[in-house]
């Protein structure tokens, strides 16, 4: 079994149909989305049909949260809180159900997904560092977890000590637990502008990074056509 893990999509279509094209080309046989179907981009109508259609397991991600809510965006940074409130005139109420009813934490196969952290999924922690994930193995039950929500990928791992690893290519060991950042489908901040997934061979118990190319000129059009924040534009090419 191939497993694609794919999340922080935030509305980029291009970059979704390119991850989506290329996890085909690799042979995945499943899917897991971890959450931010919406949000930032100019396409999140379209993207979470597509989301919904492919029936896969997906936890809920705080813009997914925002933009199926009624509640005030005014403690949020200005710019996302621009694109949430542009994000809900573009979803039906039936949409913004769906959002709703997503999980925040889920166990798929023999593994965790959630969209921030494990020990308080519903405050949108980051875990920026393996002092922050120390806490998330305390709440962890499975061997390896799944997040999302910084987009940045990374992996951490607790054996005798919580250690940081290259996110590339992660052989999982008995006697050791793993909490991986997948990184961003839809904007990625770790200076590489390529969309961003992870395969996870359960077969050969085998984590790969994956970085996609994809249409970022066609998106920039549709955000700034959508009359949403230039800054929105100009961070996917920066990969910020």
């Amino acid at each position: 079994m191939r497993i694609a893990l794919f999340g922080d999509i935030h509305a980029n279509l291009e970059a979704l149909e390119a991850v989506l094209a290329d996890a085909s080309e690799q042979g995945v046989t499943d899917y897991v989305c971890m959450g931010d179907v919406v949000g930032y981009n100019a396409d999140p109508a379209a993207c979470l049909e597509i989301v919904r259609a492919m029936d896969c397991p997906t936890v809920k991600g705080n813009h997914d949260e925002d933009a199926s809510g009624n509640h005030s965006l005014d403690s949020m940074n200005p710019v996302a809180a621009a694109a949430l409130e542009w994000t809900r005139h573009q979803l039906t109420d039936e949409q913004r159900q769906w959002l709703t009813r997503l999980r925040m934490v889920r166990q798929v196969s023999d593994f965790t997904v959630v969209h921030s952290t494990l020990d308080q999924p519903a405050h949108w922690n980051y875990v920026t560092n393996r002092f922050d994930a120390m806490s998330n193995f305390s709440y962890q039950f499975t061997q390896v977890c799944f997040h999302g929500h910084t987009h940045v990928p990374r992996v951490y791992v607790k054996s005798d000590r919580v250690r940081e690893v290259p996110a590339e290519s992660v052989a999982v060991e008995d006697g050791s637990k793993y909490f991986i950042n997948i990184g961003s489908v839809g904007q990625p901040r770790d200076g590489d502008n390529r969309a961003c997934y992870v395969i996870y061979d359960l077969d050969h118990n085998v984590i790969v990074f994956r970085r996609v190319e994809y249409d970022i000129e066609k998106t920039q059009a549709k955000i700034l056509a959508a009359g949403l924040p230039e800054m929105l534009a100009e961070r996917i090419m920066e990969g910020r």
